[in-house]
């Protein structure tokens, strides 16, 4: 079994936050499913999210989606939180449902549908205030499906028009993460569609503007790593959303396609000093699950990280350097490799029972009970989902 004492203060420190749309029903595109024991509100996703967090120590904080995610009272949906053991994290917009922004929201040339789409970032601004979120993060669908269809240049002064309000509302203490997306549902050109609009809009903003970073956002054969180490070494990224695509945004389990892919961000994000709470990058899953259960598979994605993770932290950086500035190349890569081949999973399991967790995490759910008894619980009732 490999000896992870060496790397165990900094996994100490691994938190990723769990977004609260993934304990709901999805589907794809033609079908959403109906499962037993379906959150129906707010409060019962925040109680599968603590459940997470219960069994892997991984996953303190729950992001929010407004609106689906609203309501009357935040100072008491945060109490309600806190009592479950976990906080509110990142306040996630939302401009992409509403008939009125069928042509766009911050980006539409109508300055009445802009401030549509103002109001309710200045609502979202509100809320953290009122639950002490950091980030709020801003995802845009916009754009046009055909040439002609729209004046790409006046859609980027409208949006850094619209980008610069928000960005004024912010708190001392607050963020603005800007999320792109190569393509979807805008199919000719998308507003914010790459790493480099997100990081020019956020540059022109201020230090409170950072980039998000979607892992399945990027076109086929992008080297995200790479983008993960210039964002970092410019200062730029914010916060992950992490998920897994084997063609597109799949929004799949995190690893789940390709473990390498991850392994390789992951060193990135522990060879930029990115794991250190102070330099402020949130990692965060963005997952719907289509068909497997909810739960496990939010307990299944963190463990993926956290492995991920530890195993990036095992490459032998001293031995990498050695060999990169002697021009060792097979030498270089071998160091990289021993480093991902590590079976890790003995060794993490030994860590979680040190620290009053479950070997297993999984097993444990399985044996606790829970999925029974929210299933008995949750009859009846409008179940959330995808969009509610």
């Amino acid at each position: 079994m490999v000896d992870l004492s060496r790397i165990a203060p900094v996994l100490e420190n691994l938190a990723i936050e769990v977004p609260s749309w993934a304990y709901g029903n999805s589907g794809t595109r033609f079908k959403v499913f109906q499962t037993p024991g379906t959150p129906r509100t707010v409060q019962e996703k925040i109680a599968d999210a603590a459940k997470v967090n219960e069994l892997t120590g991984l996953a303190p904080t729950v992001a929010l989606h407004i609106p689906w995610d609203k309501v009357e009272n935040y100072s008491e949906l945060s109490g309600f939180a806190q009592e479950l053991g976990v906080t509110l994290g990142t306040i996630n917009s939302n401009t992409f449902q509403d008939d009125i922004y069928k042509f766009g929201s911050l980006t539409h040339s109508d300055a009445a549908v802009r401030n549509k789409a103002l109001d309710h970032m200045y609502e979202c601004i509100d809320i953290m205030n009122v639950t002490g979120s950091q980030d709020l993060k801003i995802w845009l669908a916009d754009g046009t499906n055909y040439p002609g269809q729209g004046d790409m240049r006046s859609r980027q002064d409208w949006l850094h028009d619209s980008l610069q309000k928000v960005y004024e509302r912010l708190g001392d203490d607050q963020r603005m993460v800007l999320e792109y997306k190569f393509f979807e549902p805008a199919f000719y050109h998308t507003d914010v569609p790459d790493w480099g609009t997100s990081y020019a809009h956020t540059l022109a903003l201020g230090e409170k503007a950072m980039v998000c970073l979607d892992t399945g956002h990027h076109a086929p054969g992008t080297n995200i790593e790479f983008i993960v180490a210039q964002l970092i070494r410019l200062g730029k990224l914010g916060s992950f959303d992490f998920n897994s695509r084997f063609y597109a945004d799949d929004d799949l389990i995190v690893g789940a396609a390709d473990p390498f892919q991850l392994f390789r961000i992951m060193y990135e994000v522990a060879r930029g000093g990115a794991l250190d709470p102070a330099s402020n990058v949130a990692l965060m899953l963005d997952q719907c699950h289509n068909l497997e259960e909810k739960i496990p598979g939010q307990i299944r994605s963190v463990m993926n990280v956290q492995e991920m993770t530890a195993r990036a932290l095992l490459v032998d950086r001293d031995a990498l350097t050695r060999a990169q500035e002697s021009g060792d190349v097979l030498g270089a890569h071998a160091v990289f490799m021993d480093a991902f081949y590590t079976d890790v999973r003995l060794g993490l399991a030994e860590w979680r029972e040190s620290r009053g967790l479950p070997a297993d995490p999984m097993a444990a759910y399985a044996a606790g009970g829970y999925q029974g008894t929210i299933n008995a619980d949750r009859e009846g009732g409008q179940q959330a989902g995808w969009g509610a």
